[in-house]
């Protein structure tokens, strides 16, 4: 395991982790199987929108290392989201039980431990389970994180991408599941077969491809995801009245059946936070950091164009002053391109039961910078719970040396609070006014209706030698009607929504950019 190396390895590997500006404390430095509490492993707050991994098997501690980066962070004033998968995370609004455990463990990492609550925010997608509800309407989420959630193919996902370049260019609001619904209908319709020809590349038969899978999202209680009020990306970057950021936890135990999903939809809060933030380049500290749970199920079955997207997403929103975390198990998990942005590394032990698991591990050692202390092969085996191997970039940009370490304990509960507690949290936010009760204003669905609407009869003239009018006044709904189905109004209707459509455009993820 260790080199016959000089007796103060501990002290030189903590050398490398040295910042002259303010840092996160990790733990302290294991060598020799001993834990060095004078030698401490940081990671510089500067350095946090560089992303970063936190990685292991089950059930060593990557959920309360997820909890000990987000604690400080909010200390330090910097706004943070969190996935909680399984419910653990809801104690950060809570100040943790001391014990013996705890008590050992802050004086093996010289941690001065007192339990602390911490400001969290507690959300939930589309208002399944605990939290202030998150929805994002259809045209805001756009068709590359939608076809990702309906496990479309390539060519199904282009076809998708061109119903709603219809929908932008004819002036038809997608702000709900039904929405999108009504334009495929309508343009698979005798009436909308025109519009369905002028597209192009969508064919009958895929557009009614698309009808079943969204027919069967709905079914599955997706259709609640989609609407309005729909989730400002600036409501995850607040302060609190003491200074400390508050902590957005997406409550996502009661989606854990649908993975697809619940993971797209956090891609979407990023890319909302992409394309709504200004650049900023180096950054003293993050504006906001944002730990990705569960990350594998995000890549699982990804199409090329979603992993560009996402790649490029993590290249560029670092210069936005917004930091990425990914949660999962194996490194391998992650796609090689978006795994060599991460520069900070917090690796808790990996088993090797399988043959796969052997071959995870070789691939995981060749990502570590080589060492002189450690053999990484035999670390990453033995590594024990809350510890990890870590190596993360320093104040000067450069890897910092790996360093086994022993972490500190979360000063919030380690557990989910009492669910009493929890609901009278959501009940009493802020933001609850804002985001609770769904709104369903006209859009697509209703305007198709009103096109596909018979024209009310005429109305009965009493006199039959009536004089003509020069400004006849017809009942208004009756001329609405008419007017929608006539060629004239069609006309009108498409080249107003050339000139709407001029004025929509689409992001890394054809996510609807807001107006400024």
């Amino acid at each position: 395991m260790t080199q016959p190396y000089p007796e103060d390895a501990a002290t030189r590997i903590a050398a490398g982790y040295e910042t002259a500006g303010p840092s996160l404390v990790l733990g302290s430095v294991v060598h020799d199987g001993q834990p060095h509490p004078e030698a401490q492993v940081r990671v510089p707050l500067a350095m946090l929108n560089r992303h970063g991994l936190i990685a292991g098997a089950t059930g060593t501690g990557k959920t309360k290392t997820l909890q000990l980066l987000a604690e400080q962070l909010s200390a330090a004033g910097v706004p943070v989201v969190v996935a909680d998968v399984k419910g653990d995370l809801s104690g950060l609004s809570a100040p943790g039980a001391g014990g013996d455990r705890v008590t050992q463990r802050a004086a093996n990492t010289a941690d001065s431990w007192t339990g602390s609550a911490f400001p969290t925010e507690f959300l939930s997608l589309g208002g399944i389970g605990p939290g202030v509800p998150v929805r994002a309407t259809m045209t805001q989420f756009g068709p590359t994180l939608l076809a990702k959630v309906l496990d479309l193919n390539a060519t199904q996902e282009s076809s998708l991408g061109l119903v709603f370049h219809y929908a932008d260019g004819a002036g038809l609001p997608l702000l709900d599941l039904k929405d999108l619904r009504s334009v495929i209908s309508w343009l698979v319709s005798d009436e909308g077969k025109p519009e369905l020809k002028a597209l192009g590349g969508l064919s009958a038969s895929t557009a009614g491809v698309l009808l079943r899978e969204l027919i069967g999202l709905q079914e599955l209680g997706g259709d609640v995801f989609f609407g309005e009020p729909e989730w400002e990306p600036t409501d995850l970057m607040r302060v609190g009245a003491d200074g400390r950021g508050v902590i957005s936890a997406v409550e996502l135990a009661a989606v854990q059946d649908r993975p697809a999903l619940f993971s797209t939809f956090l891609m979407w809060l990023l890319a909302e936070l992409f394309e709504e933030l200004p650049e900023v380049g180096d950054v003293d500290k993050p504006k906001l950091v944002f730990f990705f749970d569960e990350a594998h199920l995000l890549f699982s079955g990804a199409s090329k164009a979603f992993l560009e997207s996402v790649t490029q997403t993590v290249r560029l929103i670092r210069s936005k002053g917004v930091g990425i975390f990914f949660v999962t198990q194996n490194p391998t998990d992650v796609p090689s391109a978006v795994l060599g942005q991460l520069g900070n590394r917090v690796q808790h032990a990996l088993r090797t039961f399988t043959p796969e698991d052997a071959d995870a591990l070789r691939k995981t050692v060749k990502t570590f910078p080589k060492s002189k202390d450690y053999d990484i092969a035999e670390m990453l085996t033995s590594l024990g719970i809350g510890e990890a191997a870590v190596t993360v970039l320093s104040d000067r940009g450069t890897p910092t040396p790996v360093a086994w370490t022993m972490l500190r304990s979360p000063r919030s509960l380690m557990g989910p609070v009492e669910p009493a507690v929890l609901q009278q949290a959501v009940a009493s936010s802020p933001l609850q006014a804002k985001y609770g009760q769904p709104v369903d204003r006209g859009s697509a669905y209703e305007r198709l209706a009103a096109r596909l609407a018979p024209p009310a009869p005429p109305p009965v003239e009493e006199e039959p030698a009536r004089r003509a009018e020069p400004e006849p006044e017809p009942e208004e709904e009756s001329v609405v009607k008419q007017v929608l189905g006539s060629a004239a109004f069609k006309s009108f209707a498409r080249s107003a929504a050339s000139s709407l459509g001029r004025e929509i455009t689409r992001g890394l993820f054809g996510t609807r950019r807001r107006p400024r």
